[in-house]
């Protein structure tokens, strides 16, 4: 009998491929957190924030080497803020993150008398976050 093995089982398994795109400086395999793009027509090196996804005459650089990026002689180095989003969370986000957790794990409020806001269903005999427990069809 002869084992029939997909493309994925029958490849050997290696720990150098990850998912997260790393800096395209040689020998440098931090995580890369900014495209530099080369305009030879202007001669301009443009660094931005990371491209969604890798382009072959791109490069992604870490935030090391995307801070001591410098450009050819008679070249200009344009750099492109993220303005999406501060570098480092603030107090404020952290302090909303955690207000966010705390008014998820919060149980929730039931009205007196059962009238709540939402249509009651008359076969919904209890509830539990999404789950809904009904009552037999037969009763």
């Amino acid at each position: 009998m002869e084992s029939r093995r997909g493309p994925l089982k029958s490849a050997v398994p290696s720990n150098i491929v990850s998912l997260v795109r790393r800096c395209s400086r040689t020998a440098c395999g931090r995580p890369a957190v900014a495209t530099l793009t080369y305009v030879y027509a202007d001669s301009t090196a443009v660094l931005g924030p990371l491209a969604t996804y890798a382009e072959p005459h791109c490069y992604d650089l870490c935030a090391e080497h995307s801070e001591r990026l410098t450009a050819p002689r008679g070249w200009e180095v344009v750099r492109l803020l993220d303005g999406s989003a501060p570098a480092r969370p603030s107090g404020d986000d952290l302090e909303a993150l955690a207000n966010a957790v705390r008014e998820a794990a919060r149980p929730p409020e039931r009205a007196a008398g059962g009238s709540g806001a939402r249509t009651a269903d008359p076969m919904e005999v209890a509830r539990r976050g999404h789950l809904r427990v009904l009552r037999s069809p037969d009763n």
